[in-house]
């Protein structure tokens, strides 16, 4: 009989405990996670306003395990685009500067449940800054390994917080195969924002925010980046839970959003493949999306299917264009979350008037200083 909760192997199905250290199945694929949450909306309306407000939801055993700074509950916000309405959600307003921090909150908390005392990951930066912080608050260390060419604002963010930091020659993956070799050397914890499952158990509670906010409905279209997927796939766990709660009676459709510098799974897409293709990297202002091998490529893919979306992929003048517009409206977003909203003006374009359409303001421009001064000069 298959235990309530557990870890899902997503390859074979193999199931092992959701208390076990594993951070990959023993067929070499990524887990998933199967956990029945509940949702009482008049004990949800009277909790505090944070992501731990869905405390049902979320797997963590004991509250004395919950390492948290309050994040969580970022506002709306309607952005006139001609005739239409966008909004958009503020996450780059959590305490390390992006959304990362859903994430790291549930992560790190199910880590001090688990008793670990050391932990590797792999990081182009948000993510690195965000586990770092809540491993500092749970006394935990934490080896970040990062490409060199993060910004500095991230790499100094990371660093601050106590974490060891090694910087690796290359590109984005370069740093996952170190962080991976380390952790075979080194047999640790994996930390890590794209195979571990809880961290997509924080990024879910994105959906659960936006659901309260529009009075428990689920808008009709949602743009989210497409770099490693980790708010994609929390997003669509967190509105099919919803949906399978009888909360709302939809997921919406997921609009992915990448840059044309490193476009794997809007390739992967637009040309019916069954698997990742291997591309050349470009240069691009929007670090954060430069995954050229996304580990969940093909279930970010899969997600997306499964809502009627599909991929943009977004050029460097666009995304240098849409972050000075930000700007101009009085939001300091760092590059990466420009190109999202540059993909959300584009689908925008084709919206009906009356279209429910969410996106996402994902870190903070003081994070990417250097090129945004470097795009305001030029």
């Amino acid at each position: 009989m298959s235990k309530q909760n557990a870890l899902i192997c997503s390859k074979t199905g193999q199931e092992y405990s959701i208390n076990d250290l594993r951070w990959k199945s023993e067929a070499d694929a990524p887990l998933n996670i199967r956990f029945m949450p509940t949702f009482d909306k008049n004990v949800i309306r009277m909790r505090s306003a944070n992501m731990w407000r869905y405390r049902e939801a979320l797997p963590i055993s004991f509250d004395t395990n919950i390492v948290s700074f309050g994040e969580g509950a970022t506002p709306l916000q309607t952005l006139e685009l001609g005739t239409k309405k966008l909004i958009l959600k503020l996450d780059f307003m959590f305490p390390t500067g992006s959304y990362k921090d859903r994430g790291a909150s549930v992560l790190v908390s199910k880590m001090k449940e688990l008793g670990i005392k050391h932990a590797i990951m792999d990081s182009s930066g948000n993510a690195g800054a965000a586990i770092a912080a809540y491993c500092a608050k749970a006394g935990i260390l934490l080896d970040v390994y990062a490409p060199e060419s993060t910004s500095s604002a991230k790499l100094t963010q990371i660093i601050a917080y106590g974490a060891n930091l090694k910087l690796i020659k290359g590109t984005r993956q370069d740093a996952t195969f170190a962080a991976l070799e380390a952790i075979e050397n080194k047999n640790s914890y994996y930390a890590s924002h794209a195979y571990n499952p809880f961290f997509f158990q924080g990024t879910k509670t994105f959906a659960y925010e936006i659901c309260e906010q529009l009075g428990w409905k689920a808008p009709d279209t949602i743009i989210l980046p497409a770099g490693n997927g980790t708010l994609i796939i929390g997003a669509y766990i967190g509105f099919r839970e919803l949906l399978k709660a009888g909360i709302t009676t939809k997921i919406p459709k997921i609009i992915g959003v990448q840059v044309a510098a490193c476009a794997p799974l809007y390739q992967a897409f637009t040309q019916e493949l069954l698997h990742i293709p291997n591309i050349e990297i470009g240069k691009s202002y929007a670090e954060g999306l430069m995954v050229a091998t996304p580990v969940r490529g093909m279930q970010i893919i899969q997600y997306v299917e499964l809502t009627g979306g599909y991929f943009l992929a977004i050029d460097e003048e666009e995304i240098k264009e849409k972050t000075l517009f930000l700007t101009k409206k009085g939001y300091f977003v760092e590059p990466t979350s420009a190109a999202v909203f540059a993909g959300a003006c584009e689908y925008m374009k084709i919206a009906t008037d009356d279209e429910v359409v969410v996106s996402v303001l994902t870190g903070s421009g003081l994070k990417a200083e250097n090129a945004i001064s470097e795009m305001i000069k030029t």
